[in-house]
């Protein structure tokens, strides 16, 4: 994400989208009521006898958003709302969407900009760093992609099941599928650094096969279970790649669930679920709030954000962090597992429920 303009005296973001990520962003970051202004199109009449043309006409609009929808598939977010500023031809107060895509830029005005939303501007503004996982054994591999929110999965391939006899010969043609792959997508994604994971003592056999000085040079040994998408959230935490992965976005939100996790399984500094966490904000003790992307969706769709966004903006002003995380990987599933909003706190609540 390409930042134009910033004036957060006047409320108003100038922005550029470069990443599909940057729309998963957005769609936390624009809120009902705040003024989008982009580019859009829009059928018109041309003239005002009833046999009158109909035309697409392209124009920059501002509308004060009602809903924001993400696309499924991540290339799109959709705003819908009534139109405030416009051409004189198009009528003031009628519905307009405006779609935003990579390329689109836009404007976002807002009364009050929270402290979380701001730095989920920074946060998307800042250079991708993207890593190229690799998970195999002897007869399955995995590759996958780290996203700023997420994992992509860009392949699943499966070797031929080896006879004990011919076990060194299929291991070795496999092994050449995998490095062919790897300088594949190295090529096409240029990721920072390569994590080369599996079970065993398969890693290292396959990293003496790899002839290419660079593909080497980015390669990262880490170890794993089994080969499966679990793998992923767990070698992603191994402490061997810790000062590899200190600008993923992942790893980040694993560690941060982990601290939750610990701090539920000790009846200590977290609650969980909507009525627990709601009475730990109104009485002051959230350090940090955590909600997912499906939480969110899902207040949206019953017309209930507002109420989750009240409770945002009170722990933004008492100086709380806020984390929007993703239900995509295993991290996030355990948060819905919990009711998708869970709060760390900076003190014991005496009527929590680990007390009752």
């Amino acid at each position: 994400m390409q930042l134009i303009n910033t004036d957060f005296k006047k409320g108003s973001v100038r922005l550029r989208i470069n990443d599909p990520d940057d729309l998963w962003y957005l769609s936390h970051i624009i809120d009902a009521g705040d003024l989008v202004t982009s580019i859009t199109t829009r059928k018109v009449k041309i003239g005002d006898s009833e046999n009158a043309k109909v035309a697409k006409k392209t124009f920059l609009v501002t509308i004060e958003a009602e809903t924001i929808d993400f696309s499924a598939a991540g290339h799109a977010l959709r705003i819908n709302g009534t139109i405030k500023e416009c051409p004189e031809d198009i009528p003031r107060d009628s519905y307009q969407s405006i779609s935003l895509e990579i390329d689109s830029e836009c404007t976002i005005k807002k009364e009050q900009w929270l402290t979380y939303q701001k730095q989920k501007l920074e946060e998307a503004g800042k250079t991708k760093y993207s890593y190229l996982l690799c998970i195999f054994d002897r007869e399955d591999a995995l590759f996958a992609l780290t996203k700023k929110f997420g994992y992509e999965i860009l392949a699943k391939t499966q070797g031929e099941m080896p006879k004990k006899a011919k076990l060194e010969e299929i291991k070795k043609d496999f092994y050449d599928e995998i490095i062919k792959t790897l300088q594949l997508y190295n090529d096409r994604y240029t990721p920072e650094q390569i994590i080369l994971a599996s079970p065993a003592f398969y890693k290292e056999d396959l990293l003496k096969r790899i002839g290419q000085k660079e593909l080497r040079a980015k390669i990262v040994l880490a170890t794993s279970s089994d080969v499966s998408e679990t793998s992923l959230d767990e070698v992603i935490k191994r402490p061997e790649l810790k000062e590899v992965l200190k600008q993923s976005r992942a790893r980040e939100e694993q560690l941060l669930v982990e601290e939750v996790l610990l701090e539920i399984s000790k009846n200590n500094l977290a609650v969980y679920g909507l009525k627990e966490v709601q009475n730990a904000i109104l009485a002051g003790a959230v350090s940090a709030l955590i909600v997912t992307d499906t939480v969110i969706k899902q207040y949206r769709e019953l017309k209930k954000y507002q109420e989750l966004d009240e409770l945002m903006k009170k722990v933004d002003a008492l100086q709380g962090k806020i984390h929007i995380i993703t239900s995509i990987h295993d991290s996030g599933k355990r948060i819905d597992g919990l009711g998708g909003i869970v709060a760390l706190l900076r003190y014991k609540l005496r009527n929590d429920r680990n007390e009752r």
